[in-house]
């Protein structure tokens, strides 16, 4: 690899701080944001505003969409007959 063309890789948290979870991963991200991990050292902060700790598919909370009622609907509506 060339030198000085790739960004650094390095250890980075994400914090989603609506649910307050944290994890300690690498990644190239840039910010000025730093904290105090649980090991003693100071990393490098990165704010989320969705992590698997809030997303409704891994908490199980998400809705079911009627989607059948929404193509009737649309078919009543525009008199496509729906025999398509």
């Amino acid at each position: 690899m060339k030198p000085h063309i790739h960004p650094e890789y390095r250890p980075v948290v994400f914090r989603d701080p609506s649910v307050g979870y944290a994890f300690l991963t690498r990644s190239t991200v840039r910010t000025d944001r730093t904290i105090e991990w649980e090991d003693g050292h100071t990393y490098p902060l990165v704010d989320v505003d969705v992590s698997s700790a809030s997303h409704p598919f891994w908490t199980g909370k998400g809705r079911v969409l009627d989607t059948a009622g929404r193509v009737e609907k649309f078919h009543r509506r525009y008199g496509t007959g729906g025999d398509r």
